[in-house]
């Protein structure tokens, strides 16, 4: 893991394809900036080619660094639960295989701690009908993404999976969380 500035924080997640995931979590109010990439896997430096045919163990990530005076931990993984579908074991929606599944990678104990709570919570409370297959997996390395995959929804809002599949989320993020985005 990076070391984010001094006074700013960083949470590592994965739930299916990161263009999803850096199209919502950038629109938040804190947040400074949102790096697609790769973890959880063995091999160092892993390329999109190497984990989309998921037999290198990572998953698709963002890298998010935040203030964390302006949106908490708990408020970014509320927003991640709400953009994807933690019931669904190695996919999300058209996208299949290890390399989509639902993680978060915790920085800190803190952050681990949080995060099992969160998921806790989820399950008390009923929320899903299926079971939560989100993992929390600790003490993994991110790896950056190649830079033609940063701002992917932004420079292609019309490419039919961006269509599809991103724009729902973001629009899903505006209705159940407009308190938290950027004005």
């Amino acid at each position: 893991m990076t070391t984010p500035p001094v006074g700013q924080a960083q949470a590592t997640l994965a739930g299916g394809c990161f263009w999803c995931l850096e199209a919502t979590f950038e629109r938040l109010r804190g947040v400074f900036a949102v790096k697609n990439g790769y973890a959880g896997g063995a091999s160092p430096r892993p390329t999109y080619n190497q984990v989309c045919s998921g037999t290198s163990g990572h998953a698709e990530v963002v890298q998010v660094t935040y203030d964390p005076r302006q949106v908490s931990y708990r408020d970014l993984l509320e927003v991640f639960f709400t953009i994807h579908d933690p019931t669904q074991l190695n996919r999300q929606g058209p996208d299949v295989g290890s390399q989509y599944r639902s993680a978060i990678f915790p920085h800190t104990p803190e952050q681990d701690a949080e995060a099992r709570a969160v998921i806790a919570d989820l399950v008390a409370q009923q929320i899903y009908d299926l079971p939560v297959v989100t993992t929390v997996e600790p003490d993994a390395t991110f790896w950056p993404a190649e830079s033609n995959h940063d701002r992917y929804f932004k420079r292609h809002p019309f490419q039919p999976y961006c269509l599809a599949v991103i724009a729902p989320k973001v629009a899903k993020l505006r209705a159940k969380h407009a308190d938290k985005l950027k004005d």
